[in-house]
Formats: C-alpha cells, sequence, structure tokens
C-alpha cells in the first residue's frame, strides 16, 4: 500500500520541513495550506522525491472547507496513513490577556484546535475502516503542538489555550483509537525558525545566546521533520500518547 500523509500548513515553515523528511522516504503528501497554488513557490521543492505530491487549498478552522480537504485528499489517494495536524496560527495582534478580543480568540481556536479535532475525528474512522481491510499497514496522527502548551504568555493567551487543548486532544484520540492499534502522538517544539517567529529573531539571538535554551541554537523546521519522520517509521511502536519534545532543553527546569 502507498503510504500518504495529510499535512496540514505543508507548504511552509515546520509543516514544509515534515514534508521534505517523509518526501525523501517515498511517502506521498497532500500539502494544505491557505494560499492559492500558484502563490506556493515551495510546492517545486518536490519534484526530485519519489511519492506523489499534491496540493490541497483549504482553511481547516471552516467546516465546509475542512470537508472539501478530506474530499480531496481521498479522492486523490484512496487512504491516508498518517495525519500530521501541523496547521495553526498566531493572533493577529497580540493582546495583553485582559484585552483578548472574541474574535482573536474564536480565530486561534478555530483554526488551532476545532479545526485538527474534527479532522482527527473523521480520518480516525476513515483509518478504523482501513485497517480492518489491510490489517497489516500502520495509521496514525500525529499533533504538532508547542512547548505553549505549558508556558504561559500573558500576551497571546488564546494561542496558550489552543496548544495545552491539542496536548489533551492526543490523549483522547490515543485512548480512543487504541483498541484499532492505531497510535496518536503529540509532537512538541520549542522556538523554531519560520516566518512566524522571524519578525522576534534578534530577540531570540540574544536570547538563545544567554542561555534559555541548553542547546543554545534555534530549533529548524528540519529538527521537527526528523521527530515526525521517526514516528511514522514505527519506532516508537509502544508510546501512543506521549509527548516528543523537541525543543533543545529550554523546558528543562534549571537552577
Amino acid at each position: 500500500m502507498e503510504k500518504v500523509a495529510l499535512i496540514t500548513g505543508g507548504t511552509r515553515g515546520i509543516g514544509l520541513g515534515i514534508g521534505h523528511k517523509l518526501a525523501e522516504k517515498g511517502w506521498s503528501l497532500a500539502l494544505n495550506g491557505m494560499r492559492p497554488e500558484e502563490n506556493v513557490d515551495t510546492l517545486h521543492e518536490f519534484g526530485d522525491y519519489p511519492g506523489k505530491v499534491i496540493y490541497v487549498r483549504g482553511n481547516i478552522g471552516d467546516a465546509s472547507e475542512r470537508e472539501r480537504i478530506m474530499r480531496e485528499c481521498l479522492a486523490e489517494f484512496d487512504h491516508i496513513n498518517a495525519l500530521i495536524n501541523n496547521a495553526g496560527v498566531a493572533p493577529a495582534t497580540r493582546s495583553d490577556l485582559l484585552q483578548t478580543s472574541p474574535e482573536s480568540y474564536d480565530r486561534v481556536m478555530e483554526i488551532n484546535l476545532k479545526g485538527p479535532f474534527f479532522l482527527s475525528q473523521h480520518l480516525a474512522n476513515h483509518m478504523i475502516k482501513a485497517k480492518e481491510e489491510h490489517p497489516g499497514e500502520f495509521f496514525t496522527i500525529i499533533n504538532i503542538s508547542s512547548i505553549s502548551a505549558t508556558i504561559a504568555s500573558i500576551n497571546r493567551g488564546e494561542y496558550c489555550i489552543s496548544k495545552a487543548g491539542m496536548s489533551m486532544m492526543t490523549k483522547l484520540f490515543s485512548a480512543r483509537l487504541g483498541e484499532f492499534d492505531i497510535p496518536v502522538y503529540e509532537v512538541r517544539p520549542g522556538i523554531i525558525l519560520t516566518d512566524m517567529t522571524g519578525p522576534v529573531k534578534a530577540k531570540y539571538d540574544q536570547l538563545f545566546e544567554d542561555g534559555l535554551a541548553i542547546q543554545r541554537r534555534w530549533g529548524l523546521p528540519e529538527d521537527v521533520g526528523k521527530a515526525v519522520s521517526s514516528l511514522v517509521d514505527q519506532d516508537f511502536p509502544y508510546s501512543t500518547g506521549q509527548v516528543l519534545m523537541v525543543d533543545g532543553g529550554l523546558t528543562i527546569e534549571r537552577l
């Protein structure tokens, strides 16, 4: 059976790093994003890989678009072995917790948590049926959260709540899908150099230099990609529901 992964937010940043690592191993990919395909200049980077790569445009936070994304993926590939819930947004404007608007809260939660929840629900049902038909095949859901799941940032509270929710979502789906031998994992990146963190690069350059993390460098999308690649290689077969930290030791408590 062809190995197929749907990677939300897969054409830039962490999602792109994950895509490259899976494509190197021969996986076929459905890369989701919100831009028109003609504006996605990273698609050409997959031309030399053996697997098929398609672009599926749509906002996972919107129910109708979410349904269309899943229809298009399954029409093209017939099955999805791995759902990588990577797409996420920061607040459009960082606001103090005491001034966070309902509009900002709803936007972040719809894309960062509601969308992944219902994508997982839909594809979990698909995976259960596919597993019954192909009991020897591997299926998995991998949630890309953030150290913000446990570290409080009072000027982007809605983002922290969404990632904490994704962490519980991992536990819930792992518990529900255990009887079907479908593992669910959470990969929790630290501070990764992407277009989202680009505007604060100078700030974090200095923080890393001052010892913010044990490994004094930025995390890279390929660091997260390697972690996900190891999970889909079934290197952690007895670890469903667990968190794989990719943060350079940032969250280790030190004196």
